[in-house]
């Protein structure tokens, strides 16, 4: 069955640019002109990536992204003409999972689409019949099976790289991590680069996990991380 892209932008260029290229890739395309289309869609829809544009009338991508990232954990990719690197921090912070700058290579949108829906779905690709335990660490509890994390009784959402990074974690409590592995680990590549998404993930893993920055995810000097 092909995926299903949800293409978010006031611009109906743009809309066609992603539509054109993106069927000729397999996938189905739903098309919203502004953010409050788009929270629409995703509540009668069935979507599996949502492309979304930042500077759009009405509810902006920034806003959108927080609401949908309050009931959903689906690959979203923030398309903007924003070219700060505050603007792309903001947006992972507030749980995007890649960031596409315009102008783009049509092509290389549809390269990202592909890598963020293999990212994320292959986690439950090619399932076994038996089940994957849970990973538990004091008061925490990941399940592998539905990728949400708990804190006691409580449902943390977590995006696609989120679940990732806590999966390794939890994995192995206590051991300590380089920025390289937790980089190979959330984004499923082994070229590191040298800027600010394994930061950013990490700051905001332990804001969901508590109001003390140290209370989990510790940081070690020199070396990375690790889940205390």
């Amino acid at each position: 069955m092909a995926y299903t892209i949800l293409c978010a932008d006031d611009e109906k260029e743009i809309r066609d640019v992603f539509r054109l290229y993106l069927e000729q890739s397999g996938y189905n395309v739903l098309e919203a002109e502004n953010g409050m289309q788009a929270l629409d869609i995703l509540k009668k829809e069935q979507v599996d990536l949502v492309l979304l544009d930042i500077m759009m009338p009405g509810i902006d991508g920034y806003r959108t992204l927080k609401n949908i990232r309050e009931t959903n954990n689906i690959p979203v990719i923030l398309v903007s003409a924003k070219t700060g690197e505050s603007d792309k921090i903001l947006g992972l912070n507030l749980g995007a999972d890649d960031y596409i700058v315009k102008p783009f290579q049509p092509m290389e949108a549809v390269a990202r689409v592909n890598s963020n829906l293999r990212r994320f779905y292959s986690l439950g690709a090619n399932a076994k019949k038996e089940t994957l335990p849970d990973l538990v660490v004091r008061d925490l509890r990941l399940n592998q099976e539905s990728c949400l994390l708990y804190k006691g009784e409580e449902e943390i959402v977590l995006t696609s790289v989120e679940f990732k990074v806590m999966k390794l974690f939890m994995s192995n409590p206590g051991r300590v991590y380089t920025k390289q592995q937790v980089y190979a680990a959330g984004w499923d590549d082994d070229f590191y680069l040298a800027d600010n998404n394994v930061m950013v993930c990490i700051s905001k893993l332990r804001s969901k996990l508590s109001e003390d920055q140290n209370a989990y995810i510790k940081t070690v000097r020199g070396l990375g991380y690790r889940l205390q």
